[in-house]
C-alpha cells in the first residue's frame, strides 16, 4: 500500500476526530435557574455585585417559564428563594403562595414563605409556614433555620420557653452560629434562668470572641441585679 496515501487517510481520520471534539461541547445547556441561584448564594457572602447578577438571571428565567406556561416545582422554588435573597419579602409572597397552589408539596417554597413573612412583620403566618415545614421535613436542608425562625417568633411574642425549645433544637441541629447560641441565652436570661443563659453566652463567645451583646450578656447573668 502506499504510504503517502495512508499517512493521507490517517491524517484525515485525526483531523474529523478533532473537528468531534472541537463541536461536542456545543449543545451544552445553559444554566437553570436554581443553578443560577446556587451560583449566587455561593458569592453573595464575598461578592453582593456579583451574586446579584446571578439573581437577576435566575428571576429572569424562571418568569419566562411562567410566562410560557413551563413553570415546574423548581421554578417556583428558585423565583421564591431568589426574590428572598434579593429582600424582594413581598414579591417572594406573592410568586410562593401562587406555587405552592400548583405544587402544594415543595417544601422549599414553604420554608422561604416562612422567613419571608417574618421579614414582613408578619408574625402568624411566618410561624404557620415554618411549623408546617418542620412538621413535614424534619431532616430538611433548611430545618434547623426554621427552628431559629420559629424561636425568633416566640421571642418577640415574649413567649421564652417556647423560643428556648425552638432555639435549643436550632442549636443542637447547627451548633456554629453565634447569633443562635446568643438569642438563646436572651430568651434564657429573660426567663431568668440564669445558669443556662451563661452557657449559651459562653457558647456564643467561644465562636465568635468579639460578640459583644453576648459578653454583656454574660456579664449580666454572671451579676444579676
Amino acid at each position: 500500500m502506499n504510504i503517502r496515501f495512508v499517512f493521507l487517510v490517517s491524517l484525515l481520520a485525526l483531523g474529523l476526530s478533532f473537528g468531534f471534539a472541537q463541536t461536542g461541547n456545543t449543545s451544552a445547556a445553559p444554566p437553570t435557574a436554581l443553578q443560577n441561584y446556587w451560583s449566587g448564594r455561593n458569592l453573595e457572602a464575598r461578592d453582593r455585585t456579583g451574586a446579584e447578577r446571578y439573581y437577576n438571571e435566575a428571576v429572569r428565567i424562571c418568569l419566562d417559564e411562567i410566562a410560557r406556561n413551563a413553570g415546574t416545582s423548581d421554578t417556583y422554588a428558585a423565583l421564591t428563594m431568589t426574590l428572598r435573597r434579593q429582600e424582594k419579602f413581598t414579591e417572594a409572597v406573592q410568586q410562593g403562595e401562587r406555587g405552592l397552589r400548583i405544587f402544594p408539596n415543595d417544601y422549599r417554597i414553604v420554608e422561604t414563605l416562612g422567613e419571608s413573612w417574618f421579614h414582613l412583620y408578619n408574625y402568624e403566618n411566618s410561624l404557620r409556614y415554618m411549623q408546617r415545614y418542620v412538621n413535614a421535613v424534619p431532616q430538611g436542608d433548611r430545618t434547623s433555620v426554621a427552628y431559629f425562625y420559629i424561636g425568633e417568633t416566640y421571642r418577640l411574642q415574649q413567649k421564652y420557653l417556647r423560643a428556648d425549645i425552638a432555639y435549643t433544637t436550632a442549636v443542637t441541629l447547627e451548633p456554629s452560629s453565634a447569633l443562635w447560641w446568643f438569642r438563646l441565652g436572651q430568651v434564657r436570661e429573660a426567663a431568668r434562668d440564669l445558669t443556662p443563659a451563661r452557657e449559651a453566652y459562653e457558647r456564643a463567645l467561644r465562636l465568635e470572641p468579639g460578640h459583644r451583646e453576648a459578653s454583656a450578656g454574660l456579664q449580666r447573668v454572671r451579676q444579676p441585679l
